[in-house]
């Protein structure tokens, strides 16, 4: 074990505390109260947001505002699980169960203090492990060579697919496809351009902020506004403030044990929030004396959860920051955050950043105390705040996702991919594919070619006699072997999704038919560059082509297969009640766009968010005249600010308008 590190712990707090990071941390934590508040929102469409402004950054600051913003979501989504009964995010589901029971009989308070309480205690344990890992990390990351890491990167790839989502080879599939997203573009190798059809904008990729946005930022909200008219809803806090802390002081030892599994769940790629509220929820009524009272209102099925997915971010680091492998689509994000800044995760993280590692440390554990204090305090305002109607805040969230797209390359083609990506992202949601694969995949993708090429340049076939690699890789083909039985018990004991019509079914086949398209077509267009620049597409495409018409077969079979005949707009999850049809707000998202194309990016926003608020929302003029001078405002205010750009339209090609009008 390394103690030499420990040095930087304290210069890091310091560097904190004082200058610029400290205002960024809580500027972070700030935004990620709202996107937490939120529901099915969270910190990954917060960080895919301010990924663009992170250009030109001190990676202090940057790093600083971005963990304050991954950290608190796990906190702040607890208002509307405990209030009204609907998960702010992923990691709250569990927290409903009996989150929502005392809420109903009048001890929100109660609810909202423990799980606030016991999200510090997690958040801070998750800090601790983080730190313990990083001492321990550098002796294990000298004895991995680039055949080990490409091991890792195979094992982390394989058990995200497996993971994430219902069905095993949808999982595996939007990982393939994420892989073979993130090969547009110039070769690793030779420098050829492949699926680029000869325009100047895929020469260089698309870019990771464009897909990310697109795959989770516009269906979340576009889900949010046909599901619920409400952010959340409107519930008294009732009374037990003090109570809350007592409960969490009576059960510190159940509060510090599911902190444990959700440092370690974080660790694992694939394992989301979710996945770890429900394993903590279950080991709170596993260890219980008496159970009889969870489901019911008990405070122990609050603290379970909700310690554990603050827990879980110290742990989610781990991989990112030491193997540069995200455990999940959030840390895909942070990973290129890193990359923006200058950053390159890895051994290079412990051996030349240790200031850095300490900086993320201390940024973490100051959030989630912020974050709870800010909770509390702002409690009432904020469940005030969930009652406001969503279609009221849409608009914004809208016009700031494609202005954040367009920042990235300040080229249309930033436009048009979002809007691509985002129409495919609302389909792989209501169809149970990968998101978070697909957008793994492609962090990863580079990476994985590049330890291909390397792995096979040092060692050649040796790469197989190596004992550490050889682990990995048997690691993986475990983790394979094990996890197809388990489905295929499941499989066999019948799917507990309800029976869909055959117009749904036919139409999730046509989707799966689109993106066999998809592949087929950047295999046709890679097979005439060298053997370098082909192999790793053509092997990525063959994989996918494998999954895929694996689902394909099992769809027309009608399969029983857990999550391959999915529809989530049919499922028995009560949200879903009353939701309205998909294709009027595809269209309504495609109207953003189209004003952009004929205003000009600035008027075409501001006419856009008029419209929406007047003719959507049915607000009265005057109200959305207001609200949308504030827009402009914006929008003048981040030109001073970070010199922002706006996509041209056809008015001002016909018209010289001043800028930022023109």
């Amino acid at each position: 074990m390394d103690l030499s590190a420990l040095q930087y712990a304290l210069p890091a707090l310091l560097t904190l505390v004082t200058g610029p990071h400290l205002l960024y941390l809580i500027f972070g934590v700030a935004l990620g109260m709202v996107f937490g508040v939120l529901p099915a929102i969270g910190g990954l469409a917060g960080i895919a947001l301010v990924l663009p402004f992170l250009f030109g950054m001190d990676p202090g600051p940057a790093l600083a505002m971005m963990i304050g913003l991954a950290a608190v979501p796990a906190t702040s989504d607890t208002f509307s699980s405990v209030l009204i009964g609907v998960p702010g995010g992923a990691g709250s589901a569990a927290t409903v169960i009996d989150g929502f029971p005392m809420s109903k009989r009048g001890e929100a308070a109660r609810a909202l203090t423990a799980a606030f309480f016991s999200s510090l205690i997690g958040g801070l344990f998750g800090a601790f492990v983080l730190s313990f890992a990083f001492v321990v990390a550098t002796p294990i990351l000298m004895a991995i060579g680039f055949s080990e890491q490409l091991m890792l990167i195979i094992l982390a790839l394989t058990l995200v697919g497996m993971l994430t989502g219902r069905n095993l080879a949808k999982g595996l599939a939007s990982c393939c496809l994420g892989l073979l997203i993130g090969s547009i573009g110039a070769a690793t190798a030779t420098g050829e351009q492949r699926f680029a059809f000869g325009t100047i904008y895929l020469m260089d990729g698309i870019p990771l902020v464009v897909v990310a946005l697109g795959a989770f930022a516009l269906p979340e909200i576009m889900d949010v506004l046909r599901k619920r008219q409400f952010i959340a809803g409107d519930a008294p806090l009732g009374h037990g403030w003090l109570q809350g802390f007592r409960d969490v002081i009576d059960n510190i030892w159940l509060v510090l044990r599911c902190s444990g599994v959700g440092a370690v769940m974080g660790m694992l790629p694939g394992m989301g929030g979710g996945v770890v509220g429900w394993v903590a929820y279950a080991h709170a009524v596993q260890t219980a004396k008496d159970k009889s009272q969870f489901g019911k209102g008990d405070v122990r099925g609050v603290i379970g959860p909700e310690s554990a997915n603050n827990a879980k971010d110290g742990g989610d680091l781990i991989p990112t920051l030491f193997l540069g492998v995200p455990s999940n689509g959030t840390m895909a994000l942070f990973l290129v955050g890193l990359t923006v800044i200058g950053l390159q995760p890895g051994r290079a993280m412990v051996t030349q950043h240790q200031d850095i590692v300490y900086l993320i440390i201390w940024s973490l554990a100051i959030a989630n105390i912020l974050g709870t204090v800010i909770s509390i305090l702002l409690a009432r305002p904020i469940a005030k705040v969930t009652a406001i109607p969503f279609m009221l805040v849409a608009p914004f969230i809208l016009v700031a996702i494609f202005f954040s797209a367009y920042q990235s390359k300040s080229d249309w083609g930033d436009i048009i991919s979002l809007l691509v990506v985002g129409v495919v992202g609302l389909f792989m949601k209501r169809f149970g594919w990968s998101r978070a694969g697909l957008l793994i995949g492609l962090v990863m993708s580079r990476n994985l070619e590049a330890a291909l090429y390397r792995t096979a340049q040092v060692y050649g076939l040796e790469l197989f006699l190596r004992p550490l690699a050889l682990v990995i890789l048997g690691i993986a083909a475990l983790m394979l072997f094990v996890t197809i039985r388990a489905k295929t018990r499941v499989s066999s004991e019948g799917d507990a999704s309800p029976e869909l019509s055959m117009p749904t079914v036919n139409l999730q086949f046509g989707f799966l038919l689109v993106l066999i398209a998809f592949v087929v077509a950047v295999a046709l267009d890679v097979s005439d560059n060298t053997f370098l620049a082909k192999v790793f597409p053509l092997s990525v495409a063959g994989l996918a082509l494998i999954f895929l018409t694996i689902a394909g077969i099992g769809m027309v079979r009608r399969s029983k297969a857990p999550g391959l005949i999915f529809d989530a707009d049919l499922s028995d999850d009560p949200e879903t009640d009353g939701s309205k049809p998909l294709l009027p707000f595809m269209a309504l998202m495609a109207a953003l766009p189209l004003s952009i194309a004929l205003l000009g990016f600035w008027l075409g926003s501001v006419v856009y968010m008029f419209l929406f608020l007047w003719l959507v929302a049915r607000k009265s003029v005057l109200y959305s005249a207001i609200n949308t001078a504030l827009l402009g405002l914006f929008f003048y205010v981040m030109v001073d600010l970070i010199n922002a750009r706006f996509a041209p339209g056809l008015l001002q090609q016909l018209v010289d308008l001043p800028y930022p009008l023109g």
